[in-house]
């Protein structure tokens, strides 16, 4: 019982996350003075760490981000030996995330299994098993004939065989794909001939280029599938994201599996979610550089992207674009346009922040979080 007094005179001075944390950490049959002292240095610790009033947290911020910044190399990483699964790093991704593009370089997932299927044996299968596979892939060589107007692909059996795919269910599969030709199969080699009259050689390219795409199985959007060693356990890294479809499977452990792509994690998860896949996507990014940034500017930049309950980027169409000031706005980027068009409409600009007092050179007013003092003079 000794314990809890002790720790519920700290209950006012320090978080309960940390008090929590504190009482996991520490041994059960710990000396009372010294549980006391593991206190006071924590509190010590806490008050240092918090932000003094007044501060101007943007700012440091901005420069704590901007400084290493530009000390990052300009390098995308390939994975050895594998084609198209290269990751984009360094800078080129920090400003991805921080624009919040759309269609972002290098979409990658990485999926997390739960056990059983989550041994060497069972994550081939499932690599394979969720991994668009095109018709094209299986197809070792094309020919086309125009005065008969037929189509002829050769398959390659082997590749087929690992994939437990048949020649005459491909065939199939085609019948249903295809209008306007007929579809025979010998041994390995599947034709297609046209019905009716000749009409025109672009029709049987567009065919050939119509089931090249068509989709046999696997999940869409995922083109390149990695089986990795993760610690104890096998993960699955992917070229090409689609987390909706694969939280849907039954082998996926649906609470660690997680996309780099930050709009795909808002529309599957929601704001809160892809809050902190900002944090930690840019953090990542920030570790293997060999940087060190304290991951409270991080928090800071993607509080204000994700503050009004979307994900918007620090660009011109983003953040910037809501600035209650003209100044602050023309600052950014195309500084005439937002001139004039603050000339037509009369907006007024009240010069709270700090650089639009920059900019008519007045002392600048820091410290938002200050409280005023307002008298009335007689």
């Amino acid at each position: 019982m000794k314990h809890e007094d002790l720790m519920k005179e700290y209950a006012d001075k320090l978080p309960p996350s940390i008090l929590d944390e504190i009482t996991e950490l520490v041994p059960a049959n710990i000396a009372k003075d010294k549980l006391k002292k593991v206190l006071e240095e924590v509190q010590a610790l806490y008050s240092k760490a918090q932000v003094n009033p007044g501060e101007c947290v943007g700012l440091v911020s901005a420069e704590s981000i901007g400084e290493p910044g530009t000390q990052m190399t300009l390098n995308t990483f390939h994975f050895a030996g594998v084609a198209e699964m290269n990751v984009t790093t360094g800078l080129p991704r920090i400003i991805e995330i921080f624009d919040a593009r759309k269609g972002i370089k290098t979409p990658m997932m990485e999926i997390y299994l739960k056990s059983p299927h989550n041994n060497i044996d069972n994550i081939k299968k499932f690599a394979a098993k969720i991994k668009e596979t095109l018709f094209g892939e299986f197809v070792s060589e094309y020919s086309l004939n125009i005065f008969d107007q037929l189509l002829r692909m050769k398959l390659n059996t082997d590749l087929m065989q690992d994939y437990d795919l048949d020649v005459k269910e491909l065939a199939k599969l085609m019948k249903t794909k295809v209008k306007g030709f007929n579809v025979e199969v010998e041994d390995d080699v599947i034709t297609f001939i046209q019905k009716g009259k000749a009409e025109e050689v672009k029709q049987l390219y567009d065919l050939k280029e119509k089931l090249r795409k068509i989709k046999l199985s696997g999940i869409k959007g995922i083109k390149q599938v990695l089986p990795v060693k993760r610690g104890e356990e096998y993960i699955v890294l992917t070229s090409g994201t689609n987390l909706k479809d694969v939280l849907a499977l039954k082998e996926v452990d649906s609470e660690r599996t997680m996309s780099n792509d930050i709009h795909e994690v808002f529309e599957v998860f929601g704001i809160e979610a892809a809050r902190q896949a900002i944090i930690d996507e840019v953090y990542k990014v920030i570790e293997a550089q060999g940087l060190n940034i304290d991951i409270r500017h991080i928090m800071l930049v993607s509080d204000i992207m994700c503050a009004t309950g979307k994900v918007k980027g620090i660009t011109r169409y983003g953040v910037v674009s809501e600035k209650a000031s003209v100044l602050a706005r023309a600052s950014f980027e195309t500084p005439i346009k937002h001139l004039i068009n603050a000339g037509l409409e009369g907006e007024i600009d009240y010069l709270t922040s700090v650089v639009e007092n920059v900019m008519i050179n007045q002392p600048v007013p820091l410290g938002t979080g200050l409280p005023g003092l307002v008298t009335k003079m007689k």
